[in-house]
């Protein structure tokens, strides 16, 4: 109970486009893919128009921060360029931001070009970079030099070689050093909000997936918000034996844990019902001494 009552009490803010957003209770990224292969077939927005309803859905259900992205990142997804990442997302970008000028957008990229053109040309407010700047050399002095708050994700590999085997001497002490080495490099260029996310389903196995939930309190060492994104992902549906339609059950079970261990934000495809268990924890931490 006691790592309970330490999370709720927690308060952490970043500065997202000129605004503070409160963390101190947990929010909701919902999920826009502008990609025709992403794993999840209801994820998948291809016009600028039905992107621009779901992202209105999401923000009517209580979204607080949306997630757009153009490169999947499935296992053995097909390459593309940064032309066509850029081409995918910036009538999709432009069209929620004509129409949601106050949503805060996160854009879903590791390409470092990509990060600065959508902040500087649709007023992105964040970068969420899968491979902790290991694919751009120079993501992290522009996430410096854009001032945005930055989404720091561990993965092992890339998108094509990520689920070869992935194997680990020490899962815990690995994703600890890992995040040590890329925050000291980020603060030194003055980057100053970052978030963690252990990359669940990056180059780990399903067992490596559920040791990390049940460590995910050691990551609070760090005193930084922690995403965390299980969303109809495999360590989902392999686990209950199903596919990524039938997973919104079991993802709102792995939400509920991560949010009981300390977990900031939840990026989620399914937004409703990632706000109904943060509601129902909210309730509950009111009787969390009896």
């Amino acid at each position: 109970m006691e790592n309970i009552a330490s999370y709720f009490l927690k308060k952490v803010t970043i500065t997202c486009g000129g605004k503070l957003l409160d963390l101190s209770n947990p929010v909701v990224m919902g999920i826009i893919n502008v990609t025709p292969d992403s794993f999840y077939i209801g994820s998948r927005f291809s016009s600028a128009g039905r992107a621009v309803r779901e992202v209105g859905k999401m923000l009517q259900e209580g979204a607080r921060i949306i997630d757009v992205g153009a490169y999947s990142s499935r296992p053995g997804a097909k390459d593309i360029s940064s032309k066509e990442e850029l081409a995918r997302l910036s009538p999709v970008i432009k069209a929620i931001r004509k129409s949601f000028p106050e949503a805060i957008l996160s854009v879903d990229t590791f390409r470092s070009e990509v990060a600065r053109r959508m902040v500087e040309d649709f007023g992105v407010a964040m970068v969420n970079d899968i491979s902790g700047g290991e694919l751009d050399p120079a993501m992290f002095q522009t996430v410096a030099d854009l001032n945005v708050p930055y989404i720091l994700m561990h993965m092992k590999g890339n998108p094509l070689t990520m689920q070869n085997r992935p194997t680990y001497e020490n899962l815990e002490q690995e994703l600890i050093l890992y995040f040590s080495e890329k925050l000291k490099a980020l603060n030194l260029l003055g980057v100053k909000d970052v978030i963690l996310d252990p990359g669940f389903g990056f180059g780990k196995t399903v067992d490596h997936n559920f040791e990390l939930l049940a460590r995910l309190n050691d990551f609070r060492v760090f005193d930084l918000p922690i995403l965390a994104g299980f969303s109809r992902k495999s360590m989902v549906y392999k686990t209950i034996d199903t596919t990524p339609e039938g997973s919104l059950n079991g993802t709102t079970v792995l939400n509920t844990i991560a949010l009981l261990k300390g977990v900031s934000i939840l990026r989620v495809h399914d937004v409703k019902e990632a706000i109904e268990t943060i509601q129902l924890l909210d309730r509950y931490k009111k009787f969390r001494h009896f």
